[in-house]
């Protein structure tokens, strides 16, 4: 966990405080002196690194676009080619609302859609749970037995990148905890979600095998939470009055430690401001770890906090 005073001001991210955050957090995760030899053990330049976003909340409460264009700027110093970083999500309206496609422009960058890139007809999450299709689903349309139980994996993964670094916002979900690395890597990569999106339990199931699927879950190079502002209700809807400025980024190769700490820090954060309890269920994390995707057990995570 890195931070740095006066990141954000009146909620509003502080461009220039940011680079230095993620120079720390990233020579500290992987032991190398210098951001480029930190990545080169992370990813290579022969890599399309896929920069995966939270947009659908806005650049205040989904994953900042400030947070990203930093990772792009040490990315490209590193020497990342431009053309072979893609900053994605699961619609490209949210992006463009969110002002990746301007980030985008500024370097030279690629923005893309999982759901505008289509579904690969080979590669998919399989599960009894008939699922309510529609428009943009490869199966929408079709008829007969099995539709409805196959989730498929976007092209834009299984097609056109090899690493994945996930960059998601400390913002809290209502039955997932936290719109956070495992969650929104898994709704946003796959179709035929609808069947998960609003029941813990199915969330707690279908979200790590989705995951654990290796044209998935082996593709992460690296997990951000962008911790500069918590918002601890609300979900997609901005709500700064549930929110508290952190200044914090905090970096990881495990997706559910990070997850995890994220919903502690979000019910520390509830509790601060005498907020609506939330129950905390971790049955989600505790199925990625059975599938040794990633610690959950709290007592087992070792975090270190950088000045």
């Amino acid at each position: 966990m890195a931070q740095e005073a006066g990141a954000t001001v009146a909620f509003s991210p502080q461009p220039e405080k940011i680079p230095p955050i993620i120079q720390r957090g990233l020579t500290q995760l992987t032991g190398k002196p210098t951001p480029a030899k930190a990545w080169r053990s992370l990813v290579s330049t022969q890599d399309t690194v896929g920069i995966k976003v939270y947009s659908a909340p806005g650049p205040t409460s989904g994953t900042r676009p400030a947070v990203v264009e930093a990772v792009v700027q040490s990315l490209l110093a590193a020497g990342q080619p431009p053309k072979q970083i893609v900053v994605w999500d699961k619609h490209l309206s949210d992006l463009r609302q969110a002002g990746f496609f301007e980030l985008a422009e500024r370097y030279g960058v690629r923005v893309a859609g999982a759901a505008e890139a289509g579904y690969d007809e080979k590669t998919f999450y399989e599960t009894a749970l008939l699922g309510q299709l529609v428009w943009g689903d490869l199966e929408f349309g079709q008829k007969g037995d099995g539709v409805g139980r196959k989730s498929y994996v976007s092209k834009l993964v299984t097609q056109q990148m090899s690493k994945i670094i996930n960059v998601t916002p400390l913002l809290n979900h209502n039955f997932a905890g936290v719109s956070g690395n495992l969650w929104g890597l898994a709704l946003g990569s796959v179709d035929n979600t609808i069947r998960f999106e609003n029941d813990a339990d199915r969330l707690a199931t279908g979200v790590p095998e989705i995951i654990a699927l290796p044209a998935l879950g082996d593709r992460v190079a690296l997990n951000i939470v962008d911790a500069l502002i918590c918002q601890y209700q609300g979900e997609e809807k901005t709500l700064l009055h549930y929110s508290a400025p952190l200044n914090q980024l905090w970096f990881s190769t495990d997706p559910v430690a990070l997850d995890v700490l994220s919903i502690q820090e979000l019910d520390r954060q509830r509790k601060a401001a005498n907020a609506r309890a939330v129950k905390i269920n971790l049955e989600l994390y505790q199925n990625a770890s059975l599938l040794e995707i990633g610690v959950s057990d709290p007592r087992q995570i070792e975090v270190m906090r950088l000045p």
